[in-house]
């Protein structure tokens, strides 16, 4: 599919940081950079110029699955049976979630396997929900 760069400039002043920050790998200052890129005048006179000479973006549509995990953090902790610990944090990323090496108040999910170590008890004090694998799974 090939777009004028006008529409682009279109659909992102459109969007608000919150709207961008929901994407994707796209954090705080990401989102905050996008969204000040498509409000500057001289970025947008680029925009029209390239429309006028009849430039065009090819835009492939990627095979990333639904993003049903997006805006969740996500901790493993334990040892999983039926996933190895790179394919669980695969998929979160696949589904739009994050994997953090810590747990924190942010913290939305910790996945726990056999004997899991102090992650486990750290979630738990914290509040963070707790779910086994199997339920990882169901999720996924």
């Amino acid at each position: 599919m090939r777009i004028n760069p006008s529409k682009i400039a279109d659909y992102f002043r459109e969007l608000s940081i919150d709207d961008l920050q929901k994407m994707q790998d796209i954090g705080p200052a990401v989102a905050e950079s996008i969204y000040n890129w498509f409000r500057d005048k001289h970025n947008l006179a680029l925009l029209e110029n390239l429309d006028k000479a009849g430039i065009e973006i090819e835009y492939k549509k990627s095979k990333i699955k639904k993003q049903k995990l997006a805006g969740k953090t996500f901790i493993l902790t334990g040892e999983l049976e039926l996933l190895s610990r790179e394919q669980a944090k695969e998929k979160i990323r696949e589904l739009g979630g994050d994997v953090s090496s810590s747990v924190s108040k942010n913290t939305d999910f910790a996945v726990v396997g056999k004997n899991p170590g102090s992650k486990y008890d750290k979630a738990k004090e914290l509040g963070v929900k707790i779910i086994e694998e199997k339920e990882f799974l169901e999720m996924i």
